[in-house]
């Protein structure tokens, strides 16, 4: 084992990490604002309502993650439309295309993690809140959602460790996050084991901080999971 080509390369790879942390930050926090919204008319008695925000889970829970970025970073720039709109400066960059990509992608799952919590919200605690006074949307605001993003905190912070470990195919559309890094120097020393299990071990080491980080907003918000 060379752990003198870790330390020498080491640098690369914090970049590569760095830019890891960005993406499934940032494309978690889009993810969660979209899910709100899909949530709600998933659980709207409307068919008409619930029909679109179906459909979009569906796409996106039904196809690999890898499929969907190559959707939007080499299938959208087929079409001259694309080319020719204000998008386009966004579309034509990996990093914007792979924060979009995922943010769609998680929001699918969030929005089923959400519908479900909303779903397991006591009655009683609904009903209590008409018998007081307030209104469907105003009970929704004050005692359903924040009930319910306590429910699912812990299965959210699943979602986001998920995330993190499929932003290594980010690098499959020539982002150098962790695992692109890692590539890009493998193919310069030709020691792949070293590189590898540093960039595990980098992996192992954002795992930790993002369930430390969920740990303590489960204890701020009072959460309670087995």
């Amino acid at each position: 084992m060379n752990f003198e080509v870790i330390v020498e390369n080491l640098p690369k790879l914090l970049d590569g990490a760095l830019l890891t942390v960005e993406l499934v930050v940032f494309s978690s926090l889009a993810g969660l604002a979209l899910a709100f919204p899909l949530a709600l008319a998933r659980c709207s008695p409307r068919l008409w309502l619930r029909a679109g925000p179906w459909a979009y889970i569906f796409f996106f829970r039904g196809t690999p993650l890898l499929v969907q970025l190559f959707l939007v970073y080499y299938g959208l720039s087929q079409f001259e439309a694309v080319r020719a709109s204000v998008f386009w400066p966004i579309l034509r960059d990996a990093w914007w295309c792979a924060l979009i990509t995922m943010a769609l992608h998680t929001a699918a799952y969030i929005a089923e993690i959400l519908r479900g919590a909303i779903q397991a919200v006591p009655r009683g605690e609904i009903e209590a809140a008409h018998s007081l006074g307030m209104g469907v949307w105003q009970a929704q605001r004050r005692i359903v959602l924040p009930r319910a993003v306590r429910i699912a905190l812990p299965a959210y912070s699943n979602e986001v460790i998920l995330m993190l470990k499929g932003s290594a195919l980010a690098s499959t559309i020539t982002l150098l996050e962790l695992t692109g890094a890692a590539r890009t120097v493998i193919a310069r020393t030709y020691m792949p084991i070293e590189i590898f299990l540093a960039a595990g071990v980098l992996y192992l080491l954002i795992s930790f901080a993002l369930v430390q980080v969920f740990r303590l907003l489960e204890r701020r918000l009072g959460v309670f999971a087995c």
